[in-house]
């Protein structure tokens, strides 16, 4: 493994390398010659390190910005397929997908026809015809934004910063371009010459921008989040909306229907014993049980009077129990020299004053933390208290980070 990690180290450090030798003047023909003698198989998380990296040892974010359309044409046929299924019609990454297919079309299509019509013939007609057409490619507005404000955030929640950074100020760059050519169009002044050019750059980046998404944030952000977060993401599409085209249906999480399972299964074997129905879900009995006695904390849980009404059975208990406890006052459970400090965190907790109390002692070789909370219904009633106890000494012991699984 040492030797996969070390070649992720090198492989990152010439990327930056070859950036910074773009950044310090290289052409770009150097670079790709010693980029494919050097660099295989290079994923879209290297890049977005890479350019993490950069940022944080202060190269400004305009610099990246400026470099993007560059490296993006070094590293293009070169980056890792990345096998993602095809998303289901109607999810972010089908929608926006479609929508750079759209955009793709539309600007060899129209934009394209029309310039080269321009480029015959300087009049009127043909100017209104492009105008008309960036009112349309100006839609791609609303693509960005939902890039930008609803997929931006999730990634910076999981600390990738430097794409979003990039992407947004390229994003910019091209709103104000689109803005620009029609300004263009409009002003008798300006030459067909430097219309024709500027049309060129506007549309040779938002190409790169498709290219960009597709093949370095697209795949990043599948790989990233979660199928609840896409849902989030699918369900506030709407309220920005969307370029030239829109979603090809309708998309939520594939969910399996537990309880009719259950209903069905309740229906088809007398002996079955149902379930409980949670807010948040529904399980049997003995899963319920099987789930305490398999968490790695001790619990008990008293009663609004009292009364001890249940523990887990873990395999380290920490605690002896037996199932004799239940139903006894929960202070006749405790030594007599600790009983006013049971009564007392009872006290508080029933009345209010104090949602939990925590306390840690060492016993051995454990060190011991006991967690007393009080419980609540949704409107405010209280049940009982939960004791949660567990030996931390091997989470106190914990350092640095664990990111590969065990032997």
């Amino acid at each position: 493994m040492s030797e996969i990690i070390n070649n992720r180290e090198y492989r990152q450090k010439v990327l930056k390398e070859l950036i910074t030798e773009l950044h310090n003047g290289k052409n770009v023909e150097e670079v790709q010659e010693r980029f494919h003698d050097l660099i295989h198989n290079i994923s879209t998380k290297e890049i977005s390190e890479m350019e993490a990296s950069l940022i944080k040892e202060g190269m400004p974010v305009e610099e990246i910005q400026r470099l993007c359309d560059v490296h993006a044409s070094v590293f293009k046929g070169s980056i890792e397929e990345i096998h993602h299924p095809d998303k289901a019609p109607g999810h972010p990454i089908h929608t926006f997908k479609l929508e750079n297919e759209a955009v793709r079309k539309y600007i060899y299509e129209n934009i394209k026809k029309n310039q080269e019509e321009l480029k015959e013939s300087d009049t009127k007609d043909n100017r209104y015809k492009l105008i008309e057409n960036f009112n349309i490619l100006w839609d791609l507005d609303k693509h960005y934004s939902r890039k930008e404000n609803l997929l931006f955030p999730y990634l910076e929640k999981y600390e990738i910063t430097a794409p979003p950074k990039v992407m947004w100020g390229v994003d910019d760059e091209i709103r104000e371009d689109i803005k620009n050519v029609k300004t263009m169009l409009q002003d008798d002044l300006q030459s067909k010459e430097d219309i024709i050019s500027k049309i060129d750059q506007v549309t040779n980046k938002v190409l790169e921008m498709i290219f960009k998404e597709e093949n370095i944030l697209f795949p990043l952000s599948l790989d990233t989040l979660t199928e609840d977060e896409w849902f989030i993401i699918e369900s506030d599409s709407d309220s920005i909306g969307y370029c030239i085209t829109g979603p090809a249906g309708k998309w939520k999480p594939v969910r399996a229907d537990v309880e009719s399972k259950e209903e069905h299964e309740k229906l088809a074997n007398e002996d079955s014993e149902g379930y409980i129905k949670f807010n948040t879900g529904i399980l049997k009995a003995k899963e319920i049980s099987a789930i305490f006695d398999h968490l790695p904390v001790d619990i008990t849980f008293v009663d609004k009077d009292g009364v001890v009404k249940y523990f887990s059975n873990s395999k380290e208990r920490i605690f002896v129990r037996t199932k004799a406890v239940v139903g006894r006052k929960v202070q006749n459970c405790h030594p007599p020299a600790s009983m006013h400090v049971v009564e007392q965190v009872v006290e508080e907790l029933k009345s209010g004053k104090k949602e939990h109390e925590d306390f840690w002692i060492k016993m051995g070789d454990m060190y011991i933390l006991i967690r007393y909370f009080a419980v609540k219904d949704e409107n405010g009633e209280f049940l009982g208290i939960l004791e949660v106890s567990q030996n931390i000494k091997s989470i106190q012991e914990i350092e640095g980070e664990k990111r590969l699984m065990s032997d």
